[in-house]
């Protein structure tokens, strides 16, 4: 595999992350309408009356949309300007690994500490990378 695809791999399971738990936030909602939980006139202008596990589900579902549009952005530059390394290969696949684990906490136990490092970790190797891309694109060269 090419430096690129190394770089975008984690991209795209991260679009398969964001699926799984798209598919299984629209099941538990079904669920829990059909199963008499939730009313639709009840969340129909307010998600915040679903059943905690559903809105576990939809809230995380969300977090998928924030700060990886921000890693999504600075990939398709490094890939665009043609200065995707093994350092931005290396913090792409560690921001991914971090969704990965944010996902498993919030949606299971959800231990907001926990929580909380793995959103930060991911955060900070988001910050990373573009710090990197930054340093390479404006002064290293």
């Amino acid at each position: 595999m090419t430096l690129t695809q190394w770089l975008l791999l984690p991209i795209f399971i991260h679009v398969v992350l964001t699926a799984w738990v798209g598919i299984r936030t629209v099941t538990a909602r079904i669920a829990s309408v059909k199963a008499g939980k939730t009313r639709i006139k009840d969340i129909s202008l307010n998600t915040k009356a679903w059943p905690d596990e559903v809105l576990k589900l939809g809230n995380n579902f969300d977090n998928q949309f924030d700060v990886p549009m921000m890693w999504y952005a600075c990939c398709g530059l490094l890939v665009a300007t043609g200065l995707a390394d093994a350092v931005t290969v290396v913090l792409s696949w560690a921001f991914a690994a971090s969704r990965i684990a944010h996902t498993v906490v919030h949606t299971g136990a959800n231990y907001v500490p926990l929580r909380m490092q793995t959103f930060l970790a991911g955060f900070a190797f988001m910050a990373l990378m573009w710090a990197w891309f930054g340093l390479r694109l404006f002064v290293i060269g």
